[in-house]
C-alpha cells in the first residue's frame, strides 16, 4: 500500500467539545466521523464538556482529558475540593482563574503533551483545534493546527463595548492567553483554517506567515440539515444561532431590527438558539423594547429538533459582527430557509452574493436588518428563490465529506515534512516560543521513572478514559521535566498575569456560563459572556 493510500492514525485534540453550540465542538463532531468514513482512525482527546461523538466504536475513539471543570455549571467559577487537586497543573488552572484570567488552552495543552509523551508511537499526526499551548510545541511528532479564526479578534470587540475601565480591565486579564496563543501561532509548520477572511486574520493577527496557512472550508451535515416540506412555516418566525452572549454575535443588533420589523408584521416573533441571558446587552435591549413576549430562546435541543426548527422559519438570520466561517448560515441554506446574512468576517464567503442566495447587509445596522427581514417576510416568492440557490451553493462547496478529504491531504504533507527535516529539538522549540524558563533543561520525551507505577491509583492525574468498543482505560504518565510548575518566573501566558481581577472580583460572576446539556455546554468566552472560545458557529 502507498504512503498516499494507506489510513492515518489521527490524535484530534480539543480542549472544548460541545457539539451542538459552538463551532469547535460542531467541528470535532463532523470531522471524526467523515475522517473515520475515509477509513481513518481517529482518536479525540478532549476535556469537559467532551466531545459527543457520531462514530464512536466506527473509526473513532474518545479519550476524556479532565481537566478541573471550573466553569460548569451549577457553579461556575467555582473553588475545588482539597480531594481534587492531583498535580501542578491542577494549581496553575485554579490560580489563573482565582486572577482572572481563563487557564484551559494552556492546562490542556500541557495535559495533552503528557498523555501524548508517553504515547507517541500510536499515532501519525496530531490534529490540535483552536488550543494554541505551549504544551503543543516540540511534541515530535507531525501536527496540523486548526484555527476557526483568531481570539484577538473578539477581544477587540468585547474592548469596544466594554463600560468602563474596570471592565476593560478584567477584559484584558481574561484575554491574556491569547499572547501565548499568538507566540505558539509563529512556530507552528501548518495552519489550517476555514475561511479566506480567517486566513487573512491569522496572518496580521498572530503573525503565521501566509505560505503556511492553508484554507479547508468546513460545512453543513447536508443529509441531516434538508428541507422537508412536511414542516410547515410559522408565520413571522425569524430563528438565529446565538453560541455566545458576546459583541461579537451581533444579537442585540438583531432584537432592535425586530422591534422595527414588528410595526409593518406584528406577527414576527424571534426564536434564539442558545442560552437566555439574564443580564447584559441583550436583556436590556428585549426589555426596552417590550419583546419579552416575542423573543424566545431554546437550548439543549437535539439534532432533529434543531432541523425542524429552522425548517419551520420563514427567515434565518445571522447578524454577527464578525465571524470565521459562519455554521448556522450554511446549516440554513442547506435545510432550505431563505437567509438575511451580515457581511462581518467571512460570512459573505459562505452566504454568498446578495439577493442570489441571501440578502446580504452590513453589520451592526440594525436599521439594514429591519428592512431586509421586512422584505424577506413579505414576498415568499422570494425566499423560495433564495432557499432553493442557498442549498444548492452548500451542496456544491460546503460539505463535511469534502473537508475531511482535504484534511487528510494536509495530515500527509505535514507527516512528509517531518519525516523530511527529521524530528526537532524539543527544548529548543518550546524555549524559543517562551514556554521553558532560563535555567530549563531539554524536555524529556518519556516521563521520569520512580514515584509512580503508571497503574491505577497512584496516577498523579487520575485516569484517562478512553471510549472504544472494548471500554478500555489509559492512565495519564507523569508530566515530563521542564514542564512543573514554575520557579523562576514564568513567561506570559505560563502563570497568572500581572494586570490582576479588580476589586478581588472574578470577571464573568455577573452573567451565568451558559450550562451543560444532554451534550455538553460552552465553555466561557470573555468575562461574563457563554459560548465556547473561537466559535464559528
Amino acid at each position: 500500500m502507498t504512503a498516499e493510500a494507506r489510513p492515518l492514525r489521527i490524535a484530534l485534540l480539543s480542549y472544548k467539545g460541545n457539539p451542538y453550540c459552538g463551532g469547535q465542538g460542531v467541528y470535532v463532531r463532523h470531522l471524526s466521523r467523515e475522517l473515520a468514513a475515509l477509513g481513518h482512525s481517529v482518536e479525540v482527546i478532549g476535556a469537559q464538556p467532551y466531545p459527543v461523538l457520531d462514530a464512536v466504536g466506527d473509526g473513532v475513539t474518545l479519550t476524556e482529558l479532565p481537566s478541573l471543570d471550573l466553569y460548569r455549571q451549577p457553579d461556575p467559577f467555582r473553588t475545588p475540593r482539597r480531594g481534587e487537586y492531583r498535580d501542578w497543573i491542577d494549581l496553575l488552572e485554579v490560580a489563573t482563574m482565582w486572577t482572572g484570567g481563563f487557564p484551559e488552552p494552556l492546562t490542556f495543552s500541557l495535559r495533552a503533551r503528557r498523555h501524548l509523551a508517553a504515547r507517541r508511537a500510536d499515532f501519525d499526526v496530531v490534529h490540535d483545534n483552536q488550543t494554541l499551548g505551549y504544551g503543543l510545541l516540540g511534541l515530535g511528532l507531525p501536527l496540523v493546527t486548526t484555527v476557526h479564526h483568531p481570539i484577538t479578534v473578539d477581544r477587540r470587540l468585547d474592548l469596544a463595548a466594554a463600560a468602563g475601565w474596570k471592565r476593560r480591565v478584567s477584559i484584558r486579564r481574561w484575554y491574556g492567553f491569547t499572547r501565548m496563543q499568538k507566540r505558539v501561532a509563529v512556530r507552528l509548520p501548518s495552519v489550517l483554517t476555514v475561511s479566506g477572511s480567517s486566513s487573512a486574520e491569522i496572518s496580521a493577527d498572530l503573525g503565521v506567515r501566509p505560505e503556511r496557512v492553508h484554507t479547508v472550508p468546513i460545512g453543513a451535515d447536508t443529509r441531516l440539515f434538508s428541507p422537508d416540506p412536511a414542516v410547515p412555516e410559522v408565520p413571522g418566525r425569524i430563528v438565529t444561532t446565538s453560541s455566545a452572549d458576546v459583541p461579537l454575535k451581533g444579537l442585540v443588533f438583531l432584537v432592535e431590527a425586530l422591534a422595527k420589523v414588528r410595526v409593518q408584521h406584528p406577527a414576527a416573533h424571534l426564536v434564539v438558539v442558545g442560552n437566555r441571558p439574564e443580564s447584559g446587552p441583550v436583556a436590556e435591549a428585549i426589555d426596552d423594547f417590550g419583546l419579552a413576549d416575542a423573543v424566545d430562546f431554546v437550548k439543549g435541543i437535539s439534532d432533529a429538533e434543531l432541523v425542524d426548527l429552522i425548517r419551520s422559519a420563514e427567515v434565518a438570520c445571522v447578524p454577527s459582527l464578525y465571524e470565521g466561517f459562519s455554521l448556522p448560515a450554511a446549516e440554513a441554506m442547506a435545510t432550505g430557509t431563505a437567509l438575511v446574512a451580515t457581511t462581518g468576517g467571512a460570512v459573505p464567503e459562505v452566504a454568498g452574493p446578495d439577493g442570489e442566495t441571501c440578502l446580504a447587509v452590513p453589520p451592526g445596522d440594525a436599521g439594514a436588518l429591519a428592512a431586509a427581514l421586512e422584505l424577506a417576510l413579505g414576498d415568499p416568492s422570494l425566499r423560495r428563490r433564495l432557499a432553493a440557490a442557498g442549498r444548492a451553493r452548500v451542496l456544491s462547496r460546503f460539505t463535511w465529506t469534502r473537508a475531511a478529504a482535504e484534511t487528510a491531504t494536509l495530515y500527509r504533507e505535514a507527516i512528509a515534512r517531518q519525516a523530511h527535516r527529521g524530528r526537532p529539538d524539543q527544548g529548543r522549540a518550546v524555549r524559543a516560543a517562551g514556554g521553558a524558563p532560563k535555567g530549563r533543561g531539554p524536555l524529556r520525551e518519556q516521563p521520569p521513572t520512580g514515584r509512580w507505577s503508571g497503574h491505577g491509583s497512584d496516577s498523579p492525574s487520575g485516569p484517562v478514559a478512553t471510549r472504544a468498543p472494548a471500554g478500555a482505560e489509559r492512565a495519564v504518565p507523569r508530566a515530563p521535566a521542564g514542564l512543573g510548575p514554575e520557579r523562576e518566573g514564568a513567561p506570559d501566558g505560563l502563570g497568572p498575569e500581572r494586570e490582576g481581577a479588580v476589586e478581588g472580583r472574578l470577571p464573568g460572576r455577573e452573567r451565568a456560563v451558559e450550562g451543560q446539556s444532554g451534550a455538553g455546554a460552552g465553555n466561557v468566552n470573555a468575562p461574563g459572556a457563554t459560548g465556547t472560545v473561537g466559535s464559528n458557529r
